[in-house]
């Protein structure tokens, strides 16, 4: 566990030294006062940093149990028998239908909204809002992202299976604080392509497009489902109507109150 927590450290210190200066002179908008939240976005940068190791590893293993029941063997045994470099391609694509799905189920479950809402609650979106989320919320859509993984034989036991979710998550989590950060970057034909923190802001609008750009990686999926939305504006106000406590605690606490507001923001017809 220690070696985890300094390696996370070094990691950070990488990301501020490549995004901090960025974010100050290419910034999409300065962070107003009472905007930013640094303490509770450095406890989510480390607590879902290192839950999912410590949660996910049984529900990943059951996966891979049923699976093996309910998919045919040849289906994995054609999977895992791709060169590397397909096998990696494949469980990008896979893993981002995944967390596509889950993210847009947390967008309209009231349920799930409750955890998620602590991610729109950002008034102001940088690089580090990538891991501002309830854990909760962390673990569920790291689950839906991992599990087909596991389901289908792109991950599991051995060598070659375990590097496939490393490479997924790693590469998942780069590109997320490239999206959130706040930078005013355009990349042309590439947004066909790749998510950019262009697509992911408007994610982060306060009202009307909300419920659009849910994928991480890959707009396609967003053109495919309706969902797609990129102008050649920048969105004005980010944050969202559902009330979200400011300190850290609150945040934690707030989604399993019965009380709690399930979803009141303002829904786009998709």
């Amino acid at each position: 566990m220690a070696g985890q927590v300094l390696r996370l450290i070094v990691w950070l210190c990488v990301l501020c030294a490549i995004f901090l200066p960025l974010e100050r002179y290419f910034a999409v908008r300065q962070a107003q006062p009472g905007e930013r939240q640094r303490w509770p976005d450095l406890f989510y940068y480390f607590a879902n940093s290192l839950l999912p190791m410590l949660v996910l590893a049984v529900p990943l293993a059951l996966v891979t149990q049923l699976s093996r029941k309910l998919i045919p063997a040849a289906v994995p045994e054609t999977l895992a028998a791709l060169p590397l470099a397909q096998r990696l391609l494949l469980a990008l694509l896979v893993g981002d239908i995944g967390a596509y799905w889950s993210h847009r189920l947390a967008h309209h479950w009231p349920p799930l909204w409750r955890f998620h809402a602590v991610h729109h609650s950002a008034a102001h979106v940088y690089f580090l809002t990538n891991t501002r989320a309830h854990p909760v919320d962390l673990l569920f859509t790291r689950l839906c992202s991992l599990a087909p993984l596991y389901a289908l034989g792109l991950a599991g036991p051995g060598l070659a299976g375990s590097a496939t979710p490393v490479a997924v998550i790693l590469v998942g989590s780069v590109w997320g604080f490239f999206i959130h950060s706040n930078l005013r970057l355009r990349l042309g034909p590439l947004e066909w392509l790749l998510s950019t923190p262009a697509f992911h802001h408007w994610h982060h609008t306060r009202h009307d497009h909300v419920d659009r750009n849910f994928a991480a990686m890959l707009p396609m999926l967003d053109r495919v489902f309706g969902t797609h939305y990129l102008p050649r504006a920048w969105p004005a106000e980010y944050g969202s109507d559902t009330v979200v406590p400011s300190e850290l605690a609150g945040q934690l606490a707030a989604p399993f109150s019965p009380a709690a507001p399930a979803a009141n923001i303002k829904r786009t017809e998709n």
